[in-house]
């Protein structure tokens, strides 16, 4: 797949805290990156450095297709923080602002209206909408240039459940129509469920970063026992594919992908060794993810 973006190794201090420490990644064209970590770690100091909003210390990026940032920046849909909407307007009236802010994108509005499903409710004062319609009127504000990239910063944050799911189907629905997403968030289950592709950070530190499959990895773990420990033990070794992970009451270990609990007892009872106990332990993404911001 092609990269949209490249970033390369940028640093960023204010005073004596490192907001951002050498992150460097890829992003793919026409993936929903997610950008996860805690609150702290960088998200929104990185999304703005891509912005051209903050100047970075060291490194550098580039947005494929794009002679600069600057040109980058007046192509690229954008939502940082929640535009001050005027609450007394209408959805048309305040985008046609945003619109003239801008300077191009009326020709636009109602079309962006239709994909964030406000274009019923057009007409309606902003200050009639829920937190989910508001914050589908500021991502409405950054589609009616009609972009092929987005750049996101927490998009359900402050939303309840109903918004959340809202604001979750736009992005999937976005991005099956062509677009690129780059996404930050500091929740694990936003990113599993709507991201491609993740980089986590912690303290300005990039952790990880790939696929969301392979980062976040929902790990297989099998709980194993037999009257002979020890004999069991020491099968389990010689096989390259499996990873003993812990040796208490049960012996608790981790499977490939190719491999099942019916594969671990055969195996098992082909090499003279006999299960007496033998269940899934799965475990959550949860606990992948604390491991690694640990």
């Amino acid at each position: 797949m092609n990269q949209i973006l490249q970033i390369n190794a940028i640093k960023k201090s204010y005073g004596l805290v490192q907001a951002l420490n050498g992150i460097g990644f890829s992003v793919p064209k026409g993936s929903v990156f997610g950008v996860l970590g805690p609150n702290g770690s960088g998200k929104t100091t990185l999304l703005g450095i891509l912005l051209n909003v903050l100047k970075a210390d060291e490194g550098s990026f580039t947005w494929e297709g794009y002679a600069d940032a600057e040109e980058a920046r007046k192509n690229i849909g954008s939502l940082l923080e929640t535009p001050n909407f005027y609450h007394y307007l209408n959805a048309v009236d305040n985008l046609n602002i945003v619109a003239e802010i801008k300077g191009k994108g009326k020709e636009n509005i109602e079309d962006a209206l239709k994909k964030v499903k406000l274009f019923e409710r057009r007409h309606s004062k902003f200050n009639t909408f829920s937190l989910g319609m508001k914050q589908r009127l500021a991502i409405a504000s950054s589609l009616i240039a009609n972009p092929d990239l987005l750049v996101l910063d927490e998009p359900t944050n402050g939303l309840d459940p109903e918004g959340i799911a809202e604001i979750r189907e736009l992005i999937i629905r976005l991005n099956r129509e062509g677009k690129t997403i780059i996404m930050a968030s500091h929740l694990l289950d936003e990113v599993e469920k709507v991201c491609t592709d993740v980089a986590i950070l912690k303290k300005g530190h990039l952790l990880s970063v790939g696929p969301v499959s392979e980062v976040l990895s929902d790990e297989v773990l099998v709980e194993v026992g037999s009257d002979d420990m020890t004999a069991l033990a020491q099968l389990l070794k010689t096989n390259p594919d499996i990873q003993i992970k812990s040796f208490e009451k049960w012996i608790l270990i981790s499977l490939p992908q190719n491999m099942g609990i019916g594969d671990i007892n055969k195996y098992c009872f082909e090499n003279q060794v006999v299960l007496t106990h033998l269940q899934y332990r799965k475990r959550s993404l949860e606990s992948k993810f604390i491991e690694i911001t640990q």
